[in-house]
């Protein structure tokens, strides 16, 4: 399965080739939202969602069970930025489930900033 068209898929929220890449009983979790999409209402949830999307895959491990794909997205008007941590179960080239964990990016809170601990990563 090829991890790189799939995200190009969903920023795409191109809902034809987005079918291609799951079997027929999978699953999507959100875990954030504590919402439990089959296929059909993950893409539709994903191509219905406003706005114009890019990313860019920052980290992927493979291990026999899982892959792990890290992904960070915004929209291309840079308005909103978000990093989303996917851990996808593949069967037979083809997605079964993906449980993800969605996070919008922004600056660290009040409290820490006035404690001056951390550093920016970048």
């Amino acid at each position: 399965m090829n991890i790189e068209k799939y995200w190009k898929a969903v920023l795409d929220q191109n809902e034809e080739a987005m079918k291609t890449y799951f079997k027929k009983d999978a699953y999507v979790r959100w875990h954030n939202t504590n919402e439990h999409f089959t296929v059909e209402e993950f893409i539709r949830a994903n191509c219905e969602y406003p706005g114009d999307w890019d990313g860019k895959i920052e980290r992927m491990e493979v291990t026999a069970d899982v892959t792990i794909v890290v992904v960070h997205v915004w929209t291309r008007d840079n308005a909103m930025s978000f990093h989303v941590v996917s851990f996808m179960r593949i069967e037979e080239e083809k997605i079964a489930a993906i449980d993800e964990y969605w996070g919008d990016d922004g600056e660290a809170p009040q409290w820490r900033q006035d404690k001056k601990i951390g550093t920016k990563i970048r």
